[in-house]
C-alpha cells in the first residue's frame, strides 16, 4: 500500500522547518532528512541574519546586496526579501528565537560589503539558535512528522507535475511516498568539494534530480568561497571563522605579520586577494589577528569560535590563527519564482538548493538565513492559498531503483559536469568567474 500525505518537505534546515511551520496545521506534513535532524548547514551559520533597520536603511541595504552580487541579482526578489525582513524577525521571536539586545533594542553588527550595521546575532551561533528553536516548535506540531536518515532517490512525476518522492532508509529499503505538494530544501553542494565548510552529505541531490527530470536550473557555476576557514591538515569539514569576526575588527596578515588587504571586501574579492597572497608567498594560509578586539569581547562575542580554536591549539586572545578560503555557499540551484515555484507544477524549492536570484553572482554576508526564511514562507503561503489535491497517481516501476547507488553517482557526475561546463562557458564569454 502506498503512503500518502498532503505535503512532503525534503530537508530539515531552517528553510524546511520554517516552511512547515507556515503551512496550516490541518495539513499533514512529512519531513525527510538524509542524515540526522541537526546535521544541516543552518545549524552551522555563525554570523547572523540581516534585517531592514528602518526605512532610511532600505536604499543602502538594496544597493549593498546588488553590489556584492555584481548586479546580477533579480531585483524583485531582493525587494521581497528586504521588505519581508522585519516581519520574519518578529515571527522568529514568537518561536522563542533570542537575538542580542541592549536597552535601546536590537544590537546590530556589521560584516563584509555592508555599508552599515544591520545584522542581528546570537553570540556566534545565530544559525543554531534559529534552527533549534524552529525544530523545537516543529516537534510540538501533531501534523508534522520528521523522518531521519531517509534519502530522497527520485521525484515521482507525470506530465510536468510532481506527485511525491521515492526514498530509502538506512537499511536500504526503498519506498514511494505520494503527496499533493513537494518542497525541496536539501541544502548546498559542499560535499562535492574537497575543502568545504559544509557537511559532507550535502551533495546537491535535489539539483541533480532536477536535471534528470528537465526541471529548470540556474547559475550552476555560482559557488561562493568563504575567505576564512581555520587551516587544518585534518580531513573533513572545515571550521568557519565567521565574517563577523572581521566585522568586529579582526585583520588579515601575511607571513611577515603585515596587513595586506581590506578585510571587509565582498567575499569573492577578498578570497581572490587571499589566494594571491598565499600563492605569492608560497604558503598554505594567511594569518587572522583579533588583537584589536580585546580579550573580554572575544570571549563574550565569539565564545564558540574561541572554544574551537582553543581545542585546535590556538588562543585567539594571545595569537594569530591560520586561515584559508574554503567552499561555503551555492548561489545557483533549481530556478524558482517569487513564490518559490519551480518549472514543474506542485514542486517548490527553497533555501540553498533553490535559485530565486536574490544573491546574484555573490552572496552578501548574512543574507542567506533571511532569504531562506522569506522564500520558505512564500512557498507555504502559495500552497495554503492555492491548495489542489492530486486525484490520480502515476504508476511507478520500483525495480528501477534496485541499483540506486550507481544511479546516485551518475547524477552527481552529471551535476559536477554541468557546474564545470557553466564555469567554462563564462570564461569563454569573458564574464566573471563566480567560483571565488
Amino acid at each position: 500500500m502506498n503512503k500518502e500525505v498532503d505535503v512532503i518537505i525534503v530537508g530539515t534546515g531552517a528553510a524546511g522547518l520554517y516552511c512547515a511551520l507556515s503551512i496550516p496545521k490541518e495539513r499533514k506534513i512529512w519531513m525527510y532528512t538524509k542524515s540526522g535532524v541537526e546535521e544541516s548547514d543552518s545549524f552551522l551559520a555563525q554570523g547572523g541574519i540581516c534585517v531592514l533597520k528602518d526605512e532610511s536603511d532600505y536604499d543602502s541595504f538594496f544597493e549593498d546586496t546588488l553590489r556584492a552580487g555584481h548586479y546580477e541579482n533579480k531585483k524583485d526578489s531582493v525587494v521581497q526579501m528586504i521588505r519581508s525582513s522585519r516581519q520574519t524577525i518578529f515571527e522568529l521571536e514568537s518561536y522563542g528565537v533570542e537575538f542580542e539586545k541592549n536597552e535601546g533594542g536590537f544590537c546590530y553588527t556589521k560584516e563584509g560589503a555592508h555599508s552599515s550595521p544591520r545584522i542581528l546575532y546570537h553570540e556566534d551561533e545565530t544559525g543554531k539558535e534559529i534552527t533549534s528553536k524552529l525544530l523545537a516548535e516543529v516537534r510540538k506540531r501533531e501534523n508534522i512528522k520528521i523522518f531521519e536518515h531517509m534519502e530522497m532517490l527520485d521525484l515521482i512525476t507525470e506530465q510536468n507535475r510532481c506527485t511525491g518522492i521515492v526514498v530509502r532508509n538506512q537499511w536500504n529499503l526503498v519506498e514511494r511516498v505520494d503527496s499533493d505538494y513537494v518542497v525541496l530544501a536539501t541544502g548546498g553542494v559542499g560535499g562535492l568539494f574537497h575543502e568545504s565548510t559544509n557537511y559532507s552529505h550535502l551533495t546537491g541531490d535535489a539539483v541533480a534530480i532536477a536535471l534528470d527530470h528537465g526541471i529548470k536550473t540556474k547559475d550552476l557555476n555560482y559557488v561562493q568561497i568563504h575567505p576564512t576557514s581555520l587551516f587544518s591538515k585534518k580531513k573533513g569539514r572545515r571550521f568557519l571563522i565567521s565574517e563577523s569576526v572581521r566585522g568586529e575588527g579582526a585583520i588579515l596578515l601575511n607571513q611577515k605579520k603585515e596587513r595586506f588587504v581590506d578585510e571587509l571586501l565582498p567575499r569573492d574579492l577578498l578570497t581572490e586577494k587571499i589566494k594571491k597572497q598565499i600563492e605569492m608567498e608560497g604558503s598554505e594560509y594567511v594569518w587572522l589577528s583579533l588583537e584589536h578586539i580585546g580579550d573580554e569581547q572575544i570571549r563574550q562575542r565569539f565564545p564558540n569560535i574561541y572554544k574551537r580554536c582553543m581545542e585546535e591549539g590556538y588562543d585567539l586572545t594571545k595569537e594569530c590563527i591560520p586561515v584559508v578560503p574554503a567552499q561555503h555557499y551555492f548561489m545557483g540551484g533549481i530556478e524558482v519564482d517569487l513564490d518559490s515555484r519551480t518549472s514543474m507544477q506542485h514542486l517548490f524549492a527553497i533555501g540553498e538548493t533553490s535559485c530565486n536570484g536574490v544573491h546574484g553572482a555573490n552572496r552578501l554576508a548574512s543574507n542567506s538565513l533571511l532569504e531562506s526564511l522569506v522564500f520558505a514562507n512564500k512557498a507555504a503561503c502559495y500552497i495554503k492559498n492555492n491548495y489542489e489535491r492530486i486525484q490520480r497517481r502515476p504508476f511507478l516501476n520500483m525495480k528501477i531503483y534496485q541499483d540506486f547507488d550507481q544511479m546516485i553517482e551518475k547524477r552527481k557526475a552529471i551535476l559536477k559536469d554541468r557546474m564545470e561546463r557553466s564555469k567554462e562557458h563564462d570564461k569563454q564569454h569573458h564574464t566573471r568567474c563566480k567560483c571565488g
